[in-house]
């Protein structure tokens, strides 16, 4: 919302600075973005006088002129406009002045004759496209003085953001109540009054609301014998200064009322309007209609229309129709101010795109109280601006009145929640403050009265937030709630939040960076990584077209963050995410079943590129390390690992198993799919089931021994295995001897021989041998690794 200060001023007699103004909105809860200074550009432009305009003589368009530019300065200025007059108010650049495109007025002179400055158009102020002419100012104005402080232009607008409760704020008018609560100025809004010309027969038109819970209000006033004309510079260079383009005295007045007090206006020419009459009713599925801005929609059956007799005129709160446009041979106008279902026009606007000021506001919720009176106060400033009269007559439709929350408050249970003692009277007066009615009937419970600007004022969580927004939650001391734990809890079950915290504390621990990614993604991701089409879950109402599914896996999101901090030239990427995917499920209460996961990304380099690091990249023994390393800290023992056939985008692909359950998978990313994400090396990934692990976690018993008081002996074996034997049955073999002094077998060397036509390798394992009681002597390591190996021998077919 940007806002400006010397408007704001009209509300209330605020004389601080824009930057201590901005301060305290913030602390209020209404973030400062930016202070903006729309007319810095032409601070230099002066205000000049045509005392005389005559013919050039060597030219037959452009014209000699003095210019009288303050003092006894009269300057000789040669213009090539064809709309400059003797008599006239203009905008000069003198000589020096920098214009807001670049350039900077120097000594001229053209065809013979000279010229010490410019006079200015729109387009040459930066203003607006407008090139036809010069600029012509109103009468009255003093030559030689600034251009801005001539016409009193908006020098300084904040840029405020406002969060979605927060609609009333998005008007001068909100934003005035809110400073002069926070600095307990008087408020007042200004006067204009509606004068309705009684010479005229009165004109209603008829309103038809099909659905009372789609509108819940509908008012409009006829204005007759308006002359479609640009506004006053007064009103065109105020909606320049907060963003918005002026069209017409017309359409300018819907906008400049949307801006000072919230309520979205809409304009018709009511002799196009069929029938002379306002249909509120959905639009009919696949039916038609052209917008302002040209484009055909295909509407559905959940886009509420404004209608004349025939056919649509209108997007309810979004944009109005091309067949019903104000221009500039429209002499009779019928005004709409109405109040639509939020979530109606929010649907509307975010499926077709469309997002306009009105809709904004709309989806926000508008005070249906001042609805009306918005409306008059526009029709005033139609009649004003446009030459017109307001007939007599009145059209409205109100199905559904407001009628305010009665919301019970406290002063206990706010000094509870905010953690500090306030008084009551200081409840009372902040209560008041944000526009609550206080009934104070029963000291210890009041009660509330809810303004209508305030729809997000429901309950008293609510209102115990405005007292400690006005208060200050900077002003609250911090402390430390008491830490009190029961004993019965000691033994209960660890919840999934703290579950995860503990993984979240192994993946930072191992040196892994955690990644936080949408829920969604796109259809497109899952089909490019080939994942199934069945139990996808499709957003009715995207954020944007390439979110508008929620994910099934958490590859798609760990691949966009190895293609960003590629793009921001990271060399080796280490990530982890853990978050829910989820698939359609129709025994769901929610239709949805939600599984925890825990993804892992690595890439690159498995160190930094530094001394005494070798060069060398990550591969698929540091994934698999990963998950052991994992499985380990949770208690779970060493994975089994199987080759998985077939999988959409791994290869090789690799399922978990802990205790002959499927965990998960891991594997290398598809070469062609890495390259996708603009991976150039090879690309490792891991994807974990949180709950079956949770699940078997908690099945474990850990139990506690005493550390070793005697020292190992270690002895290495050489197996020379098929290639077909695996690792794992290696080592289950050696395990499956059930030798009560053999410790630990790790493998710690892989070799294969080059050009062997068998492609035998030669696995290297470490035995660890050791007795509780006593030291082990050679001999009886010896006998013992004789055994193993004789067994594997004979058990495996492998050498020795």
């Amino acid at each position: 919302m940007l806002l400006s200060l010397s408007w704001l001023r009209e509300f209330t007699p605020y004389e601080g600075t824009a930057e201590a103004l901005g301060d305290r909105l913030t602390m209020l809860g209404l973030e400062l973005e930016d202070i903006v200074r729309p007319f810095a550009d032409i601070a230099d432009i002066r205000i000049g006088k045509v005392t005389l305009c005559e013919p050039h003589p060597n030219s037959d368009h452009l014209h000699c002129c003095k210019v009288d530019v303050g003092g006894d300065e009269i300057l000789d200025i040669v213009c090539g406009a064809p709309n400059v007059a003797t008599g006239q108010i203009v905008p000069v650049a003198l000589v020096g002045t920098r214009l807001p495109d670049g350039t900077v007025i120097k000594k001229a002179k053209l065809r013979g004759q000279p010229s010490m400055g410019m006079i200015c158009s729109e387009r040459e102020l930066g203003l607006s496209d407008a090139h036809d002419g010069i600029l012509v100012l109103p009468e009255g104005l003093l030559p030689g003085s600034r251009m801005v402080d001539a016409l009193d232009l908006d020098r300084e607008v904040l840029d405020i953001s406002v969060t979605p409760n927060r609609a009333d704020c998005l008007s001068v008018l909100g934003l005035a109540r809110e400073t002069a609560m926070a600095f307990r100025l008087p408020f007042a809004v200004p006067e204009l009054p509606l004068i309705l010309e009684t010479q005229a027969p009165p004109v209603e038109v008829p309103i038809d609301i099909a659905d009372p819970e789609l509108c819940w209000l509908y008012s409009g006033r006829v204005i007759s014998g308006v002359k479609v004309a640009p506004s006053p510079v007064k009103v065109r260079y105020r909606l320049f200064a907060v963003g918005v383009r002026a069209i017409s005295n017309i359409v300018d007045v819907t906008n400049y009322i949307l801006f000072e007090c919230g309520q979205p206006l809409h304009s018709f020419d009511l002799d196009k309007l069929r029938g002379g009459r306002i249909v509120v009713r959905t639009a009919a599925e696949g039916e038609h209609f052209v917008t302002l801005d040209g484009k055909e929609r295909v509407l559905t059956a959940g886009d509420l229309c404004i209608c004349d007799a025939e056919r649509p005129v209108g997007l309810a709160g979004v944009m109005g129709g091309q067949n019903t446009e104000i221009t500039d041979e429209s002499r009779n106008i019928f005004l709409e101010s109405a109040v639509f279902r939020p979530q109606t026009i929010r649907r509307t606007s975010r499926r077709l795109g469309l997002t306009s000021e009105a809709s904004y506001r709309f989806e926000r919720g508008v005070d249906q109280r001042r609805t009306v009176w918005a409306l008059d106060r526009a029709c005033a400033l139609m009649a004003r601006l446009g030459g017109g009269f307001v007939r007599q007559g009145f059209s409205v439709a109100e199905p559904r009145p407001f009628r305010p929350c009665r919301i019970p408050f406290r002063p206990s249970r706010a000094d509870a929640l905010l953690g500090v003692h306030l008084e009551p009277a200081f409840c009372a007066e902040a209560l008041e403050g944000v526009g609550c009615a206080v009934e104070k009937d029963n000291p210890d419970a009041w009660t509330a009265i809810q303004p209508s600007w305030r729809p997000d004022l429901t309950r008293e969580a609510d209102l115990i937030e405005e007292v400690g927004r006005i208060y200050g939650l900077d002003a609250i001391e911090p402390e430390l709630p008491p830490l009190r734990r029961s004993l019965d809890a000691a033994g209960a079950p660890e919840s999934r939040f703290a579950f995860w915290g503990r993984i979240r504390q192994w993946g930072a621990g191992l040196g892994l960076n955690e990644a936080v990614n949408y829920s969604f993604v796109g259809h497109e991701d899952l089909d490019f990584l080939k994942l199934p089409q069945a139990g996808r879950i499709s957003i009715m109402n995207p954020l944007s077209a390439d979110l508008d599914v929620l994910r099934t896996a958490l590859a798609p999101g760990l691949l966009r963050d190895l293609r960003n901090n590629l793009a921001q030239g990271v060399q080796g990427l280490r990530l982890f995410e853990l978050a829910n995917i989820f698939e359609s499920d129709a025994a769901s209460e929610t239709t949805a079943r939600e599984t925890g996961v825990l993804g892992i990304l690595l890439y690159g380099r498995r160190h930094e590129a530094a001394w005494p690091h070798g060069n060398e990249d990550m591969d698929y023994a540091d994934i698999k390390g990963m998950v052991t390393n994992l499985l380990g800290f949770l208690h779970l023992g060493a994975p089994e690992c199987r080759q998985a056939e077939g999988h959409p985008f791994l290869l090789p692909a690799v399922d978990i198993f802990v205790g002959g359950e499927r965990i998960g998978v891991m594997g290398r990313v598809l070469p062609a799919v890495a390259a996708e994400f603009h991976a150039r090396k090879a690309a490792w990934i891991a994807e974990l089931n949180l709950e079956t692990l949770r699940r078997l976690h908690d099945k474990v018993a850990v139990t506690f021994r005493a550390l070793p008081v005697y020292p190992p002996v270690r002895r290495d074996i050489t197996v020379i295995a098929r290639p077909e034997l695996t690792v794992g049955e290696i080592i289950a073999a050696v395990h499956g001897l059930g030798l009560p002094l053999l410790e630990d077998v790790t493998l710690v060397d892989s070799f294969e021989p080059e050009g062997g036509a068998t492609g035998e390798r030669h696995l290297t394992f470490r035995l660890t041998f050791r007795h509780a009681d006593r030291t082990l002597n050679d001999a009886e390591v010896d006998k013992v690794r004789a055994k193993v190996a004789e067994s594997l021998t004979a058990r495996l077919g492998v050498r020795i």
